[in-house]
């Protein structure tokens, strides 16, 4: 299912800079005086992975690699088979290892905040993320995305229900040919069409703004994001089906309605 995430969060660089700042600054600096106080075996493995550019920070930290937000849920991991492409692995053999994912909620809405921090808080490392200077502006951006999120999913379920009603109108028609079960294929084809499209360009949306949010507010921190493209095939095929399914209806019971018209003159 990761192929079919709307946006994953890339941590797998974070705090690159926070290093880079630390070992630049004197002893006096607060930061630095944050890393005189995590024990040494820890500081040394997160400067031996800072010289290695291909190697995942966010393990260092107690975090994942990613975060991946799906409609109902999100799903945490590592990649491999490591987390930065180089001159010997390419960004298309780098893959998503999925480790969990959070139970699965209606109405859903990806919190990022709350997501690092819980993952802060199981691995044990004395590091929050007010230490690696997260961004009040990041989660400001994501925070209007969350009820977008939201009226998605409710258009969604509409979505669906009319859909799936199209497809009994539309079978109940082909037996009857009745005009009223024509117009009720029509009717609900119309629905489904506009709330799905609707969902779909807010999903669109979410993905692109999103991407966008990440990408300016988390770079100075070495987070980035990566839009799905998965997902969003999905919702504008569905779309698009429903849109020929009323133009079918339409012209099925225009076409009917001709035909009975001839007969009538005839």
């Amino acid at each position: 299912m990761e192929s079919y995430s709307i946006l994953t969060l890339n941590t797998s660089r974070i705090g690159h800079n926070f290093i880079n700042t630390t070992s630049s600054s004197s002893s006096s600096n607060p930061i630095s005086t944050l890393f005189h106080d995590i024990a040494d075996p820890i500081v040394n493995e997160i400067e031996s992975d800072i010289n290695n550019f291909a190697t995942s920070l966010a393990k260092d930290f107690g975090l994942k690699d990613f975060y991946s937000v799906h409609l109902l849920d999100y799903c945490y991991g590592s990649y491999t088979p490591q987390a930065v492409p180089n001159a010997t692995v390419k960004a298309s053999k780098i893959h998503k290892n999925v480790t969990n994912c959070s139970n699965r909620t209606a109405m859903f809405a990806f919190d990022p905040t709350a997501a690092l921090e819980k993952s802060l808080s199981e691995s044990g490392v004395s590091i929050t993320l007010d230490d690696l200077n997260w961004p009040a502006d990041l989660e400001k951006g994501i925070k209007a995305l969350r009820i977008a999120m939201r009226v998605a999913f409710v258009l969604y379920c509409v979505g669906i229900v009319h859909a799936f009603l199209t497809i009994l109108a539309a079978a109940f028609w082909m037996f009857s040919g009745g005009r009223l079960s024509a117009s009720i294929e029509i009717f609900t084809a119309v629905m489904a069409f506009l709330t799905l499209g609707i969902a779909s360009i807010i999903t669109t949306v979410v993905g692109v703004k999103g991407n966008s949010v990440v990408d300016k507010y988390g770079k100075p921190i070495g987070v980035s994001a990566d839009r799905g493209t998965g997902f969003l095939g999905l919702t504008w095929a569905a779309t698009a089906l429903m849109f020929i399914c009323s133009v079918l209806g339409c012209a099925g019971c225009f076409g009917g309605r001709k035909r009975e018209s001839v007969k009538q003159y005839q």
